[in-house]
């Protein structure tokens, strides 16, 4: 007859128990996390080209800004109006200007996805960042998508004039990938599958290791144990296979 209490499909989980065998498979686990942080770190070097960021900054100058009594109201106007400058950045008309100014082989929408826009806090100072495997070609389209956009805001937005706060810089150092960054996740990714894999067995195995487990899961009183020599087990193979074999050829023989 078995415990009554393990009649059900419940699963329990002794969580010291499980500890115990997480910490008795802790090397398993370190090395699985590094072995996947070496994998993440070589397959980012030799894999994934890197990308180059050069950084321009612009201000727009509205005709409020030339006004001596500038209220809140109108700051507020000039913030919401650098949300439609960043739209116009992005624009098509703009990103063919550029195409066409710097001969590129390449569609608007592909350049544009080169383009990340964003302004400083509080300010209405606009960073156009570009991306490019190359850092001088990064360079030459951000100062081209600079002026380009120049000229749109001006003729579209009325604007009274655009200031360049900073050119395009030149980059020295990739800004991506970020080998450290990927090795350190794929080294917590090796540890968590590894963990996962170990918990996995533990939980799916329902094998009976020792006499606790037989009262614990089964409800029975062990009454006693014979304990079997791994060596003793070996020898007794041995012998019950050469007696086979020396049946064997007698029968041969007759």
């Amino acid at each position: 007859m078995t415990n009554p209490e393990f009649d059900n499909d419940e699963i329990t989980i002794d969580l010291t128990e499980l500890i115990m065998v997480l910490w008795s498979e802790i090397h398993i686990i370190l090395l699985s996390g590094l072995l996947m942080a070496l994998l993440a770190f070589v397959g980012t070097r030799l894999f994934i080209t890197p990308l180059y960021t050069s950084v321009t900054q612009m201000y727009v100058l509205t005709k409020q800004d030339n006004n001596a009594n500038v209220t809140y109201s109108d700051l507020q106007t000039g913030t919401q109006l650098t949300k439609d400058y960043m739209v116009l950045i992005k624009s098509r008309p703009v990103m063919e200007q550029v195409i066409s100014q710097l001969n590129l082989d390449m569609e608007a929408e592909q350049l544009a996805d080169m383009i990340s826009v964003e302004t400083e806090t509080d300010t209405r100072v606009l960073n156009i960042s570009v991306r490019n495997e190359d850092p001088k070609v990064a360079k030459e389209l951000a100062d081209a998508v600079r002026l380009a956009v120049g000229v749109q805001i001006t003729e579209i937005m009325d604007a009274e004039a655009v200031n360049t706060v900073q050119e395009g810089n030149l980059a020295t150092s990739p800004s991506s990938p970020n080998t450290m960054k990927n090795a350190l996740i794929g080294g917590i990714l090796g540890v968590i599958i590894a963990i996962g894999v170990i918990v996995l067995i533990f939980v799916l195995d329902d094998t009976v290791k020792s006499p606790d487990d037989v009262e614990q899961y089964l409800g029975l009183n062990v009454l006693t144990s014979i304990p079997i020599q791994e060596g003793a087990e070996k020898s007794k193979t041995k012998k019950v296979r050469g007696l086979s074999a020396k049946k064997l050829m007698g029968s041969k023989k007759r």
